[in-house]
């Protein structure tokens, strides 16, 4: 058991990690920690793959973790839709990778290594 706990108990890592893959899904760029943003890959991409499935239990699955925030206010759709009708089928062709992590700096208060992660 391999992961970072990021100075949390494991319910608070669940929910951040939950907010902060929603986030990415709605907004294909979010600006966070280092050690954040390594922990998000990982569940961004299984997000990504259950997307690429496309089946009702992959839907599910996603749902049971993503959360039911409005992605687009013209269309009303949501961050699973977005995922499962825009995301996963760009991906189609590639075998992993989506995301990308790119260093920005300290951050002003308190020096942790910032990075933007966005979706390739």
């Amino acid at each position: 058991m391999s992961y970072r706990k990021l100075g949390r108990t494991s319910a608070q890592r669940k929910a951040l990690l939950r907010d902060l893959a929603t986030d990415l899904i709605i907004n294909e760029r979010i600006e966070t920690t280092e050690a954040r943003a390594k922990e998000l890959r990982s569940v961004v991409e299984k997000m990504i793959t259950l997307g690429k499935r496309g089946d009702l239990h992959a839907r599910r699955q996603a749902a049971a973790f993503i959360r039911p925030e409005v992605a687009n206010t013209e269309t009303g759709q949501d961050a699973i839709q977005k995922l499962f009708s825009d995301i996963a089928p760009r991906y189609q062709e590639r075998q992993g990778g989506y995301t990308r992590i790119m260093k920005l700096g300290p951050r002003r208060g308190d020096g942790a290594p910032m990075v933007v992660i966005e979706l390739v």
